[in-house]
């Protein structure tokens, strides 16, 4: 536990810099509290409901969440979590692990890559075209969310810039989206009863002090080489993850 607290600070403070952070939470509480993977991925996500008022916060107060393009993507992202949540009980422990632990790697990949995206307006003169691409990104993240734990920023925003919508109108529609997907997620993961309350509670706290410590560090730190950092930082935890989920079966 005291071990796992200074890694909710991180992981809330990599959310509120650069949206990419929530990934690195799950292997952590599945290490360190001995929780199963179903159920640190479950925790994980009840703890981003708070990560997500934060953040929305925080931006909202900088004027950074453009609601034209937020709404879209949260109804899509609330209607399919809920699904995801419950298909992710029926994988088995290995499938999850693999799972997460690609997700955690293209994650880090994504935000090694990330500069190039952005500088479009994708839709502009298709406005309909543009909603029904948000719903899908926002369905895509929804589902992912609730499948594994990982909180709606790390599955929109390498989506959404890879589309080529704005990096600070992304970074703040996610932490709204994170909101949604993360209560309709627990909903589904309240049904099989994996979320441990008490830790998930803890975590939130920390996690949102990290939260506004990133916002922070996001206007007084060079973007390029915080996502260097944390690209590094996802690719080496998603790969020992890979190899610890895939070690068994090599045996």
């Amino acid at each position: 536990m005291i071990a796992l607290l200074p890694v909710a600070l991180l992981v809330g403070a990599l959310i509120g810099a650069v949206g990419v952070g929530g990934v690195l939470l799950i292997p952590a509480i599945h290490v360190l509290t001995g929780l199963s993977l179903q159920e640190s991925m479950a925790t994980a996500l009840f703890s981003f409901i708070f990560t997500g008022l934060a953040g929305t916060a925080l931006f909202q107060r900088r004027g950074s969440i453009d609601w034209a393009v937020t709404v879209p993507l949260c109804i899509g992202g609330a209607l399919a979590a809920f699904p995801g949540a419950l298909a992710g009980a029926r994988l088995n422990g290995q499938q999850l692990g693999a799972l997460l632990a690609a997700l955690i790697v293209g994650a880090g990949v994504y935000t090694l890559r990330a500069g190039t995206a952005g500088r479009l307006q994708p839709f502009a003169d298709r406005p309909g075209a543009r909603r029904l691409a948000l719903l899908g990104i926002g369905a895509a993240t929804g589902f992912g969310s609730g499948l594994t734990g990982v909180g709606g920023p790390a599955l929109s925003v390498p989506m959404m810039m890879l589309a080529g919508f704005p990096p600070l109108a992304t970074i703040g529609a996610s932490q709204v989206v994170q909101i949604l997907a993360s209560v309709s997620g627990s909903g589904g993961n309240l049904l099989n009863g994996s979320i441990d309350f008490r830790l998930g509670a803890l975590l939130s706290v920390v996690e949102v002090a990290g939260v506004w410590i990133g916002v922070k560090v996001a206007h007084a730190v060079d973007q390029r080489t915080l996502r260097r950092g944390v690209g590094a930082l996802c690719i080496a935890v998603g790969l020992g993850m890979l190899g610890r989920t895939l070690w068994p079966l090599m045996r």
